[in-house]
């Protein structure tokens, strides 16, 4: 798979290729001119120029070995693993570990001198508790970011308790796969509760939904803190580091949110 990205203001194109080590060796051979030369020479004699390119390759190799380290079956260190695995916590010596088996598994794929032809080698680390907390922030943040730009929707501000949003974590994350399915746990624990509040009115323009983990029922559970907050209010309790830039509301949402300040104001 190739994906390019082309920025207009500094004339620099981003060139993608994902799980590189699929692809045949005909391509490897290509890349050896483009890395070595930066330059591409097609079957009609034109030449593409690479000179203003950053070339980014991304491979599974060594997911195997990785996957064996950081999930022992056997022995005293399997049940260690287990313990910290759960508490989120991944161990230097363990990464050290990981970054070593996936640099060989590319060595032992690759020829030497296509390995030589790379700048750079990185191997993505294990995902920690605190990295996993991070990403949860911004789907929760990209969530509240889409309730306001809906269309023909009246925005509305959520907040999850510290005991919800550990139950997302435990839903949607594990070691051997990372966040993969944090954004799905999110859509069928919150957004789609949310949605059919929604639907059926129990959610409105100006409300502050309180989301908090039932235990009894072993799953979220939602009630209504406040009613016609206004909007600069609401605005004040959104995360403003991935808040839309202006303009970036939808017409609905703009209507609504000047409904809900005016309707404050009267009030007073």
């Amino acid at each position: 798979m190739l994906n390019q990205f082309h920025t207009e203001k500094m004339k620099l194109s981003l060139v993608l290729f994902d799980e590189i080590e699929k692809a045949s060796d005909a391509l490897w051979n290509l890349l050896l001119g483009i890395l070595d030369k930066a330059t591409l020479t097609l079957g009609d004699n034109r030449r593409v120029d690479f000179s203003r390119a950053l070339v980014f390759m991304t491979s599974n190799l060594g997911a195997a070995e990785m996957g064996s380290i950081l999930r022992p079956n056997l022995g005293f260190a399997a049940g260690e693993s287990e313990r910290l695995r759960a508490a989120g916590i991944v161990e230097e010596a363990l990464s050290d570990k990981v970054n070593r088996a996936g640099v060989e598994a590319a060595r032992r794929k690759f020829t030497p001198e296509f390995i030589n032809r790379i700048d750079k080698t990185v191997v993505f680390h294990p995902l920690g508790a605190a990295e996993l907390r991070r990403i949860l922030t911004i789907e929760l943040n990209m969530v509240q970011q889409r309730i306001f730009s809906a269309a023909n929707a009246a925005p509305f501000v959520f907040a999850l308790s510290d005991d919800a949003k550990e139950y997302l974590l435990r839903e949607g994350t594990d070691m051997r796969y990372g966040a993969r399915h944090l954004k799905r746990a999110v859509d069928r624990n919150l957004v789609h509760p949310l949605s059919n509040l929604i639907a059926t009115g129990q959610v409105g323009g100006g409300d502050l939904i309180r989301v908090d983990y039932d235990a009894t029922l072993s799953g979220l559970s939602f009630f209504k803190d406040a009613e016609d907050i206004p909007a600069y209010v609401m605005a004040r309790m959104v995360d403003t580091s991935i808040a839309p830039p202006a303009g970036a509301y939808a017409a609905g949402a703009i209507v609504e949110l000047a409904r809900l300040a005016h309707a404050k104001s009267t009030k007073k």
